[in-house]
């Protein structure tokens, strides 16, 4: 059975207190979550599948580790939150499928295998917060045994990622499905990443296709393949990261039929040659934003990254 719990004041003003909302989430509709609907702590896949699933207002939050039979879909107008420690999902994950308004914080995703994602936003979903959850599987299984952590594909927009920890994963995020999704996708995938923690994974940190990525302050460390990877006409303004024993920091040549564009400032790269065969446009991103110092951001992110539990 769901637990309903009253709403504290905090919750009231969580989106003026706690919360800092910024990159392209707070775009188009912006982004409010479940505030105004109840709120609702669950502990088994039936009580969390009978809370997100539908489009009414909903605060939910997850008190433990679920053990997934099947991917949950989410449904517009919600806020999951982890309000324990190692509270999240095993398994399978989390996919936003032509849904809007939707934030997921403080969860742990684990081992989601494919065709699961670990969180996959997709069919025109828009408005979506990804902030301060922790996405890993490992490296020992075969790289396609598990699909992304985190995926954002045909024709979705205005997500922000956030706070994150990415580690031990091959194929880590994906923006774009394919080299054939150009009229669902050009024009759309506006993602910002900022302030995430990406950690011997191997690729895909992000790679993008036909979208818009604008990608500051994150913290890249042992990455053997390729990190950030703008293909297929995708532009990215990627600035004041650090990177540490990454093989190709920034690629504009990858492994595509067509190029991508890039901008880039201000970076550590930590000795490691970029690959921009392209100078990107996209320069000036829509929100207004602030970068922290270039050299507290291994700090920051390190210690901040991940899941904080509020409630």
């Amino acid at each position: 059975m769901i637990k309903i719990v009253l709403l504290l004041p905090i919750l009231a003003l969580q989106f003026k207190t706690i919360y800092s909302q910024d990159g392209f989430a707070t775009l188009g509709d912006g982004i409010t979550g479940g505030a105004g609907g109840i709120a609702v702590s669950v502990c088994t896949e039936n009580e969390l599948l009978a809370a997100v699933t539908d489009d009414v207002p909903r605060i939910v939050r997850i008190t433990c580790k679920i053990e997934l039979t099947g991917e949950v879909k989410i449904g517009s107008n919600k806020s999951i939150f982890g309000s324990t420690d190692g509270a999240g999902v095993s398994g399978h994950g989390f996919s936003i499928t032509a849904k809007k308004n939707v934030i997921i914080r403080g969860l742990i995703f684990c081992c989601a295998i494919a065709p699961s994602d670990g969180v996959r936003v997709e069919n025109f979903s828009t408005n979506v917060w990804i902030d301060h959850n922790e996405f890993y599987s490992d490296l020992d299984h075969d790289k396609d045994y598990y699909d992304g952590l985190l995926d954002i594909r045909n024709g979705s927009d205005f997500v922000t990622v956030s706070w994150n920890k990415f580690h031990h994963h091959w194929k880590t995020s994906l923006i774009g499905s394919n080299d054939n999704s150009e009229e669902t996708d050009r024009g759309r995938l506006h993602v910002t990443y900022h302030h995430n923690y990406f950690l011997n994974c191997y690729s895909r940190v992000p790679s993008l296709r036909f979208g818009t990525g604008h990608i500051y302050n994150n913290f890249y460390q042992n990455v053997e393949g390729s990190g950030i990877n703008s293909r297929m006409g995708a532009e990215v303004l990627v600035e004041s990261n650090v990177f540490r024993n990454v093989k190709r920091p920034i690629s504009t040549n990858l492994d595509s039929r067509e190029e991508g564009y890039a901008v880039y400032r201000n970076n550590d790269f930590g000795g490691s040659e970029i690959y921009v065969t392209q100078y990107g446009t996209f320069t000036n991103p829509p929100y207004r934003y602030r970068l922290d110092r270039m050299s507290k951001v291994p700090f920051l992110v390190q210690q901040r990254a991940g899941p904080l539990n509020f409630f």
